[in-house]
């Protein structure tokens, strides 16, 4: 008899193995698998959007006063709140102030002159040696000096403070991270010189579908997914108004993590329903086969047993269930593929 190839035996022997009864299945050594359990809990649907790390003090700073930049901070040096981040040719301003001064010190002089002027014409007026209209002019005058005394001061606190914002500071300690002018080049008033920003005070932003809103609220601890994992940030601030053109709202989440790198990208699990108890299970346990979905559920004789099921709600790596699993059940995660119910398995792998 002529022999039959190596791989007709094989497929023979697989086809008589599926067709044997569930006793004789128990005679087939135990199938190596993972299990998970079954997990009984209170959970609530999860919609991954996209975030941004950012700085909560972000500014382009502006000079406050026209002239000539003398001299910017380099990029990438730390600057203290209150320290200088430019200046700005102070020449012209200190001569005005120095002009004020002047017509301050004039004003003063002319203004003790006119008081000693006014007091002999008193004097004079109580021996009938002065007339009234003489003392209402001196008095007059004097008045008038005050005045003039008063706009001169102003003239002077202005020229100050003009002279003051010669010295472009900073509102908050940053990093200068870019110069938008150069030492050299002239300003006015208003134009950005530096754009300082805030590295250790950060947060996330999030532009969310407005679906979601009903179920963020400032407090709630929200996964956070990033280079170096995943972690638990709370809601810092969720802001009531979406876009009418995307349908979306901003939320914005603490970033207080250091290693976080402002403008890093992060993805933001916010809650899409409801928190309701439910059962859940890997998503490795489901068995799609057809129309039909089950789970391979491991007994306490370490037979596994089918067990059909309706699918609800995805918790990132988990799936609610519906039917006939308990939290706790064993159900397979690996080597589900060729398991036939009532087939003795072995645990590999898992819990």
């Amino acid at each position: 008899m002529k022999p039959q190839p190596r791989y007709l035996l094989k497929w023979t022997a697989l086809l008589l193995a599926a067709c044997l009864p569930a006793t004789g299945l128990a005679q087939m050594p135990p199938a190596p698998v993972s299990v998970d359990e079954a997990r009984l809990d209170v959970y609530a649907a999860s919609l991954w959007v996209p975030g941004t790390v950012i700085s909560r003090n972000d500014a382009r700073i502006g000079a406050e006063t026209d002239g000539r930049i003398t001299w910017v901070a380099e990029v990438g040096e730390a600057i203290e709140a209150g320290s200088p981040v430019a200046w700005v040719d102070d020449t012209d301003l200190r001569l005005e102030l120095e002009d004020n001064e002047a017509q301050l010190q004039s004003l003063l002089a002319q203004e003790r002159y006119q008081k000693a002027n006014l007091g002999r014409l008193d004097r004079l007026a109580s021996s009938n040696n002065a007339s009234v209209n003489q003392i209402d002019e001196a008095r007059a005058q004097l008045d008038m000096t005050v005045q003039e005394i008063r706009r001169a001061r102003v003239a002077v606190a202005q020229a100050e403070r003009r002279l003051e914002q010669s010295r472009i500071v900073a509102p908050f300690a940053g990093v200068v991270v870019e110069r938008l002018v150069q030492a050299g080049e002239f300003v006015g008033r208003g134009s950005e010189v530096v754009r300082l920003v805030d590295t250790g005070n950060r947060e996330i932003r999030v532009q969310a579908p407005l679906t979601v809103a009903g179920h963020v609220r400032e407090g709630l601890e929200v996964s956070v997914r990033h280079q170096q994992g995943e972690s638990l940030s709370p809601v810092r601030r969720v802001i009531p108004v979406g876009d009418e053109r995307s349908r979306m709202f901003e939320v914005r989440i603490a970033a207080d993590n250091p290693a976080w790198v402002i403008g890093s990208p992060v993805r933001v699990a916010l809650p899409n329903s409801d928190p309701r108890q439910l059962v859940a299970v890997p998503r490795d346990a489901l068995v799609l086969r057809g129309s039909e979905i089950f789970v391979l559920r491991v007994t306490a004789e370490n037979t596994v047993e089918k067990i059909r099921v309706d699918t609800g709600i995805g918790l990132d790596t988990l799936v609610e269930v519906i039917g006939d699993v308990s939290g706790g059940d064993r159900v397979v995660t690996r080597g589900a593929e060729r398991l036939q119910p009532g087939q003795s398995v072995v645990v590999s792998g898992g819990s």
